[in-house]
């Protein structure tokens, strides 16, 4: 009877078992089949929105007959087609429609992927090497149109191009932000603005890496492409002292370690020293076979640039001190810098 029993068991578990793989396939291709079916009506979309924009233009540009609708021609077909389709033709939206055709004249090289909320904060961008590098990004990281946004609002171009000189300027409106080396994955400054700690506030460097896990994906976005979190307060056993690197994430294309560790305020040359100590442990003790040298970077609210330019007098080259801030940067003073490069020759 026992026998019997067990056998009964067994075979109501395996066709449970059998029943949450069909519920789990199931749900599998929904949503897969979800996913393809908004990827296709977001193309079908924008290829229509473009069309649109075309025919506009096109209109306008046939002579002197068509003089007559002059500026007001916008103003009527979003009046008229409003009555016909509804709010979607909007003085605005037919204004993007428009701009849509002009910006992107060629139809065919449309990034596919990319939906129409996409393209309209993509089109509000007046830079063509800045709307390029935006267009090149959010399609190599994958981005929402909300993560789109709020890169922008950051002025993550503006950041990256300051730095570079007029070829690199080229080369990040055409590729995006392309990662192959250490120093491709650094940002000066790093915004947190995300962290919603007012400026004046005396928080303390526990409170920062609170919030930064609090707000953890919002912080691997600001990191950029390839980072994966691994812990906070990663145990360093050295002599005998445990000391602990703030955050530890992993680089997926890179193939490494990297350290972060949070300072309230001023980077100062012991921090230096502190973090070269971390990365030869973690060569030396956490690195396993295709594991690149750990790369570690200081986030500080202030550096004094001379002071850790000594302070790293032949220090590992996988160090990196950088200032992060609170609040969004100028954004006219990083363009008059890009600008600068940008009319200067290359060397």
């Amino acid at each position: 009877m026992g026998d019997v029993m067990s056998d009964m068991v067994n075979r109501t578990q395996s066709n449970l078992e059998s029943y949450n793989n069909l519920v789990s396939t199931i749900s599998e291709i929904y949503t897969a089949g979800q996913s393809e079916a908004i990827a296709a009506v977001n193309s079908q979309m924008v290829g229509t929105y473009w069309r649109i924009g075309k025919y506009i233009v096109e209109f306008e540009q046939q002579g002197k007959e068509r003089a007559e609708y002059g500026k007001g021609l916008l103003n009527r077909l979003s009046k008229d087609l409003k009555m016909q389709h509804g709010k979607g033709f909007s003085l605005s939206n037919v204004k993007r429609m428009r701009q849509f055709y002009l910006v992107f004249p060629k139809g065919a090289e449309l990034p596919h992927l990319l939906s129409w909320t996409h393209f309209v904060e993509l089109l509000k961008i007046s830079d063509d090497l800045e709307r390029g590098f935006y267009l090149n990004q959010t399609i190599n990281e994958k981005w929402s149109t909300t993560e789109l946004i709020r890169q922008k609002k950051s002025s993550l171009y503006l950041r990256l191009a300051a730095s570079k000189d007029k070829k690199g300027i080229l080369e990040l409106s055409q590729k995006g932000a392309v990662i192959q080396k250490p120093e491709d994955i650094i940002r000066e400054p790093y915004i947190l603005d995300f962290l919603k700690i007012p400026e004046k506030h005396q928080y303390t460097e526990k409170e920062l890496e609170d919030r930064i896990i609090d707000h953890l994906k919002d912080f691997l976005l600001e990191l950029g492409k390839g980072f994966a979190f691994i812990a906070r307060q990663y145990r360093v056993p050295i002599g005998n002292r445990i000391h602990a690197v703030d955050l530890v994430f992993y680089h997926r294309i890179l193939k490494c370690f990297v350290l972060i560790d949070l300072k309230r305020e001023e980077a100062g040359y012991e921090d230096v020293g502190q973090m070269n100590m971390y990365l030869g442990y973690f060569e030396n003790e956490e690195n396993t076979e295709g594991d690149n040298p750990p790369i570690g970077i200081v986030l500080a609210k202030e550096k004094d640039e001379l002071l850790i330019q000594y302070a790293m007098h032949n220090v590992s080259s996988q160090l990196f001190v950088n200032k992060y801030q609170l609040y969004l940067p100028n954004k006219e003073e990083l363009r008059n810098m890009i600008e600068t490069q940008l009319n200067e020759e290359v060397i």
